[in-house]
This record gives structure tokens, sequence and C-alpha cells, in this order.
């Protein structure tokens, strides 16, 4: 069992950190502040600092990291943290970064996201050491896995969650670097309001892909027979598109067919 602390945030990071609590002593959880979320806008905890205070982790949430931070542990498992790490930092500890692609494809923001809707049929897990430099440091261990036709952005990130924890239990405590390839690099970029929007002129098996790359928790969002919709499943029927759930606005999720007797 190693000691080791994790800087994460988002529920891709919340997962990893569950699965390496029950193999690993957590020393700290380095997470984001709290931030208003809800209709309400309430301050609510980070996915990751929920799932830390239920296995009694502590928890640290700095505004930015600087070496004023101490950290109880010589190892940090970095995994959906969303805070620039200094290069100061960086030197006085290892830094694994877990990363949901076949480095160096899909460096950035959203790799599970940006490989679905590019139609990828296999990605992977990374996990490397952190650099300044994006997703761009040396590996030490790499994982692939097929992406099935039903899959969506939700079981891929289990999926490679799952990997990960795997992985970074095969390379503690002395991680065997090996240097990145820099050839047929592509960066993943942050998902936008503008990505949700889909054209329904596209091609179907483009439309599926971005509808999955989207769910379920964004939703691509598309305007049929003239009333908006989130659209969460959808299939290619021989070159067609047929969708499978939507949601109306101010609306609950359900079946397409369901949608359309409400409409009648």
């Amino acid at each position: 069992m190693a000691r080791i602390a994790v800087a994460a945030t988002a529920p891709f990071g919340a997962d990893i950190l569950e699965r390496l609590a029950a193999e690993h002593e957590i020393a700290l959880l380095l997470t984001r502040p709290d931030k208003p979320r809800g209709r309400g806008r309430k301050l609510a905890a980070t996915p990751a600092k929920e799932t830390a205070e239920r296995l009694g982790i502590p928890v640290a949430q700095p505004t930015k990291l600087d070496e004023s931070i101490e950290i109880p542990a010589d190892t940090i498992v970095v995994a959906a943290y969303g805070l620039l790490i200094p290069a100061s930092l960086l030197e006085q500890g290892l830094w694994l970064n877990v990363h949901p692609s076949l480095l160096p494809r899909w460096r950035g923001a959203a790799p599970i996201e940006r490989a679905l809707m590019a139609g990828d049929t296999r990605t992977g897990v990374t996990i490397h050491r952190t650099t300044p430099e994006l997703d761009a440091g040396p590996i030490a261990a790499q994982e692939a896995f097929a992406v099935e036709p039903d899959d969506d952005a939700g079981t891929v990130y289990a999926r490679s969650a799952e990997v990960a924890a795997r992985l970074i239990g095969d390379v503690l405590p002395e991680p065997d670097f090996q240097p990145q390839a820099t050839d047929g690099a592509t960066y993943a970029e942050k998902i936008t309001a503008a990505d949700r929007d889909v054209d329904l002129t596209r091609p179907a098996s483009e439309l599926v892909n971005h509808v999955r790359a989207l769910s379920p928790h964004i939703g691509a969002r598309a305007v049929v027979d003239g009333r908006p919709l989130v659209i969460w499943k959808a299939r290619d029927r021989d070159g067609s598109l047929e969708l499978v759930e939507v949601q109306p606005e101010g609306g609950r999720r359900m079946p397409y067919d369901a949608y359309l007797r409400g409409v009648r």
C-alpha cells in the first residue's frame, strides 16, 4: 500500500479517488474551491470533495497552487483537477497525471468527448509525469481498449477510471518513464456551449457520434420539427438519424416515441 495524495475535482477524478482509496493510503485530496451550483446557486462541494469527505480523507481547496501548499506525500496523482500546477511545485514531488486517451492523441481538456465525436474505435488511458507542457510528459504506463458502438462518454469514463486505478497501482512506487512521442499529437479542446448544438443536416453517423460524446451528462441540442430538444440517445438507421431518448424544454428525459405521443 502506497501513501499518496490526489489532485482531483470532476466526477472522473472522484471515481479514480474512490478506487485508489480502496488500495492505497490517501494522505490528502487537493480539489478546487466550492462553487455555486443548481438553480439556487448555493455553494456546493466538488464531486471529488464529496467522495473524500465520505471516505474520511483530508481535503485542501486552494484557489491556486504555489510553494506554500503542504502536501504530506511524495507522490501526487492528478485526475481531472483543473488548476495549473506550477513548475516549482512539480519539482518537489512525483506528480503523475491520469489522461483518458492514448497520448499523444487527444491532449487537452476533453479527450473522451473529442474521441467519440471523431468516431474513434479505440482509446485508452495514459499515466504520465505531469510537466508544464500540456499532457506532454514522459509515459509510465498506457493501456488501450475498444470503443464499442453503444458506448457513450459515461461508459468510456467509467472504463477509463477502472483502468487508471489499476495502472497507478502497477507503476507505484517506482515508475519507469519513456519519452512521449511528438508525432501524431492532436488536441481535445474544452467542450463549449456551441458544441452542444448539432446540425441535423450532417450525416447520421456523425450525429450519433456527437450525441454519445455528450451523453449522459451534457446533452446535445437541436430543433426538431420546430421544437428545441436535448438529444441523449440516437441511432444511425441505414443512413438516417433515429432519435431514441430526448428531453423537451422544461421537461424530463423520455423515449422519443413517448415524446411524440405527448406532442400529438
